[in-house]
């Protein structure tokens, strides 16, 4: 499983029509996730470090259009707050 971002995705955020999906915020602190259906999200603001099963380190921050895997179960550190849009699904 592997967690898909798109750095800079100019236009594909308005054809996912992003800014209709709800905000979810999160102050800087760390717990584990669990994915039971695919996430699309789109950070508005700040840094996290996710580590997915089998170690591997992915940085997202503002700016990044990511894609999170149905099924992945991952540990979050929430470095800077986050506000981002959602959408499961």
């Amino acid at each position: 499983m592997e967690i898909k971002i798109e750095h800079n995705p100019g236009s594909l955020v308005n054809d996912l029509g992003v800014t209709s999906w709800p905000i979810w915020t999160c102050e800087a602190s760390q717990f584990p996730w669990s994915y039971e259906e695919k996430e699309t999200c789109y950070i508005l603001e700040g840094e996290v470090i996710v580590t997915h099963d089998g170690g591997k380190d992915v940085i997202i921050k503002a700016g990044d259009l990511v894609i999170f895997p149905k099924g992945m179960s991952c540990h979050w550190n929430i470095v800077m707050p986050i506000r981002k849009h959602y959408k499961f699904g």
